[in-house]
């Protein structure tokens, strides 16, 4: 059915792809480049006769909604560069509609009202207004692909290996595109990764070269340090450090070959500010900080609650773990160890602790992690989520645990994407635990 043309109503937004919900003659129909409320002309992009659904692109906006703009950077829309979802959505627009997922996701799979999860139903802006049009250039770590019969980069189109080629992404940092990666000749490469640390000058490319191949001569705009990944997804310096230094919390932090760090200049210190707020650390407490990555929270868990405090982080990347040790070397009342949450929680004989951070991957913590947890009688749990219905699923099974949530708020860390931020802080209902299990 690939290639079919309808005329839709458009419905709600759906979680996950930037995608609306529509129906055509009982079949539902996942669109891209459409907003709720809007009548278009769909062109189907994926899906057979006999599939549960399709995916379409908006290819001709019949009735355009309130929240439509005018694409500001010309790479998006249908068949373009599949990197951001909401280019033709205005700002405020884009919040609404991760409310609006948000709230949904609550709904089905925590049972929970914006109010029963203690949000206000806002998903907050992060970083100053910008003038009409202007895009908020926030992604300091892009991957590009390298298109092989150009040896120039681009970045992949939505649900594809086809690759559109660019000469700028308007959401780079300032720090990746003054490296003039787009103007450059990358043959030999599969792709080629630029990092832009905040707070220092520290710029970095991780470069995965085609088998076979040999990396090319790399000469860019602004100094930067080489990275080269091989076929075994081993890291190398080729030149320079092989880390950058991050500047957040009050502290400089060491990320190597390419970890975790969140992309946003402004995450890091937002999110720790915002889990301070919600767990209001007191000097001698106990605290946990599950995948803690470079130790982050398990650093301005530490600050607050002092030399009398003990914090554990816990995080599975052996490169992560180090990085987390050197950065926190200082603090002698935390120790990070490395290995998967759900196995080593169990074997430290931990029965009890004041504070819990956990920030999971996107697949969440999952029902037997969560229910370990609530076993430990914290009093207060700061669960960090990049995805909404990991967080309400767990949510759902905190409630099992007889946790519940007393403040929800979410930012907006990814703009011009679907994606953002939730801080969920919860605390005991004061009933025992739910015995259910599996």
């Amino acid at each position: 059915m690939v290639g079919e043309r309808y005329e839709l109503e458009v419905g709600p937004v759906a979680h996950g792809g930037g995608h609306c919900v529509a129906r055509h003659e009982g079949r539902v129909l996942f669109v891209r480049h459409a907003l709720p409320g809007e009548r278009v002309v769909a062109e189907v992009t994926e899906g057979t006769t006999t599939s549960r659904f399709l995916r379409a692109d908006a290819v001709e906006v019949l009735e355009a909604a309130k929240d439509r703009i005018e694409p500001p950077c010309p790479f998006a829309g249908p068949g373009r560069c599949g990197g951001c979802d909401w280019q033709h959505v205005s700002p405020g627009g884009q919040r609404k509609l991760k409310a609006a997922v948000l709230t949904e996701q609550l709904a089905k799979l925590a049972g929970l009202t914006p109010e029963q999860a203690g949000w206000d139903g806002s998903v907050e802006p992060v970083g100053g207004k910008l003038p009409a049009g202007q895009v908020p250039a926030w992604r300091t770590r892009v991957q590009y692909t390298v298109d092989q019969e150009t040896g120039r980069v681009g970045l992949r189109k939505h649900r594809s290996h086809e690759v559109q080629l660019i000469d700028r992404c308007l959401i780079a940092a300032e720090g990746v595109t003054e490296l003039g990666i787009e103007s450059r000749d990358w043959t030999g490469l599969e792709s080629v990764e630029a990092i832009a640390a905040t707070g220092s000058s520290d710029r970095q490319l991780i470069m995965r070269p085609l088998p076979g191949e040999q990396l090319p001569l790399v000469e860019l705009d602004k100094p930067v340090s080489l990275v080269r990944v091989d076929e075994q997804e081993l890291f190398h310096k080729v030149h320079g450090r092989s880390f950058v230094r991050e500047r957040a919390a009050g502290r400089t932090w060491r990320v190597s070959n390419g970890g975790f760090w969140q992309i946003h200049p402004e995450a890091p210190d937002t999110l720790v500010a915002a889990v301070l707020d919600g767990l209001d650390p007191q000097w001698g407490e106990n605290a946990l900080d599950l995948y803690c990555g470079v130790g982050l929270f398990a650093g301005a868990l530490a600050d607050r609650v002092g030399e009398d405090g003990a914090v554990l982080g816990i995080e599975s990347g052996k490169q992560a773990v180090a990085d987390a040790r050197h950065n926190l070397a200082a603090l002698e009342q935390v120790r990070i160890e490395c290995d998967k949450v759900e196995t080593l929680l169990p074997r430290t004989g931990i029965t009890a602790t004041d504070l819990i951070v956990l920030d999971p991957p996107r697949a969440g913590a999952g029902r037997a992690t969560v229910a370990h947890l609530a076993s430990l009688g914290a009093r207060r749990i700061a669960y960090v989520a990049c995805d909404p219905a990991a967080l309400a699923r767990d949510l759902a099974f905190f409630a099992e645990g007889g946790y519940r949530p007393v403040s929800l708020r979410a930012f907006d860390l990814f703009p011009m994407t679907h994606h953002f931020e939730c801080v969920a802080i919860l605390e005991p209902t004061g009933r025992e635990p739910d015995q259910r299990r599996s």
